[in-house]
């Protein structure tokens, strides 16, 4: 199939949707499919065969790192050029709103994917954008022949805004990057604090609000002011808009900040660890806890969001409520000093991720894409009568 992508996000930056579109990118070209990507400014010009056109933009406000792709004459006339079989807008909003006003211009069949939970803004000072967002969700979406979403919760969630034709985008991971075997002494001296005998507590993941830091400063606290957790060291993997505030607010603590890693740095970061811990509440799926699992470690995740999707309470992980440092904190220990019970659940982790491969999840998406075009073409029939 020919693909254009518009999405309002992507690399240089790196989060869960930027990696579920690099994966699923790679893999769409494995597979024979030749897609268009339509992206924010700084994008590379090329990635696994596919072409990608960088918008121009203008900086977005909340999100000094992110610049906001604006929509052009010369995009337009590429995407009718480029002739595909269905448009895909990802996280419609601005951007993502023009690409899908466009397809609709066209009469493309048109796949809308829903990852981000508007209450979100909030985290940013911006309540009261909430209820607009909800309706400009709605509105976009449901201009869409086919809508997905990453995770049973924001199915629910879409379709409780009034999102119609919501259906489930399979999770992934690549469970051969990340990997127990991608454990290394190096990386346990560096993440420990050159203390690789202490218990080791790992966070990977955007350092924002947004994410619950503020949850996670309050666990390490917590742990360092009991006597039974003051030998745990921490280690921050990860780079955003609250990392002078948790480095400020962790300082004395035995927590090492390595900044931003990828590819094999990141996995062996992952693999150091003893206990991954995540608070975010707002995750649509919540890919560092599927690549922690990847990875063999036991994980202590929020009770929010996509979370329940992936890490099920006593099976394969911990869950504790949003919010609450001294959960995540109990829960963190309570890992740490019952090895047996650390090793179970990291093993059933590990077990369960290698079934979630990028190319069956990416299968799946072709198959939404088609569905797209059916519909369409049900449409144009319906129309002709």
């Amino acid at each position: 199939m020919r693909v254009a992508l518009v999405t309002e996000t992507f690399l240089p930056k790196v989060d869960g949707v930027v990696t579920r579109l690099v994966a699923t990118l790679e893999a769409l070209a494995r597979q024979g499919h030749e897609v268009l990507v339509l992206a924010p400014p700084g994008a590379p010009k090329e990635l696994a065969g596919h072409r990608v056109l960088a918008a121009p933009g203008v900086p977005f406000p909340w999100y000094p790192e992110h610049t906001a792709a604006r929509p052009a004459p010369a995009l337009a006339r590429a995407v009718t050029a480029f002739a595909p079989d269905v448009v895909h807008v990802v996280n419609p909003v601005f951007f993502g709103a023009w690409g899908a006003w466009l397809a609709r211009r066209r009469r493309l069949p048109l796949l809308a994917s829903f990852h981000t939970d508007p209450k979100v803004v909030e985290r940013l000072g911006l309540a009261w954008f909430k209820r607009p967002l909800e309706v400009l969700d709605r509105e976009l979406h449901n201009l869409a022949d086919v809508n997905l979403c990453t995770s049973p919760q924001m199915v629910a969630l879409a379709r409780g805004l009034g999102i119609r034709r919501v259906r489930l985008w399979p999770k992934a991971v690549d469970s051969q990057r990340f990997h127990p075997d991608a454990a290394t002494p190096a990386a346990r001296a560096r993440l420990s604090g050159g203390a690789p005998e202490a218990p080791l507590v790992v966070y990977a993941g955007r350092v924002s609000f947004e994410k619950r830091v503020d949850t996670l400063a309050e666990a390490v606290l917590a742990l360092q002011a009991s006597p039974a957790g003051r030998a745990v060291r921490f280690a921050v993997v990860g780079d955003g808009p609250a990392l002078p505030w948790l480095r400020e607010r962790l300082a004395g603590t035995p927590t090492t900040f390595t900044g931003f890693l990828a590819g094999d740095e990141l996995a062996a970061a992952y693999a150091a660890g003893d206990v991954f811990a995540f608070p975010s509440d707002s995750e649509t799926l919540g890919f560092a806890a599927i690549e922690a699992m990847a990875a063999g470690v036991a994980v202590v995740a929020t009770d929010a969001g996509g979370i329940p999707h992936i890490v099920r309470h006593g099976v394969n992980g911990v869950l504790v409520p949003p919010g609450d440092g001294a959960a995540l904190a109990a829960s963190l220990l309570g890992l740490l000093q019952d090895e047996e019970e650390r090793r179970r659940l990291a093993c059933a982790g590990r077990a369960e991720a290698e079934r979630w491969s990028w190319d069956a999840a990416t299968e799946a998406l072709v198959a939404r894409y088609r569905q797209a075009v059916r519909v369409r073409r049900l449409a144009a029939r319906r129309r002709a009568r």
